[in-house]
């Protein structure tokens, strides 16, 4: 059984008006100057500092695993 739920924006009260505007503002008070749209700075950790992008090649590591497992598969069966 399920409950179909409504919300009409245009019936808040005033303690949701004053809620919303506050997280706004918190928001653009911590949001970047410079509009980086990642504001948890995952790229300036200690973990991924030394680690490289993805190539433009990485498709073939794909293709490679992909036959890898259709070869073992063919083998174990057949």
């Amino acid at each position: 059984m399920g409950v179909i739920v409504n919300k009409q924006n245009t019936n808040k009260d005033e303690l949701s008006k004053r809620i919303d505007a506050d997280l706004k503002a918190k928001q653009m008070a911590t949001a970047d100057i410079e509009g980086n749209p990642d504001p948890d700075f995952a790229d300036d950790s200690e973990y991924v500092k030394n680690m490289k992008k993805t190539g433009r090649f990485s498709w073939i590591w794909a293709v490679l695993i992909i036959l890898a497992v259709i070869s073992i598969i063919s083998i174990v069966f057949i």
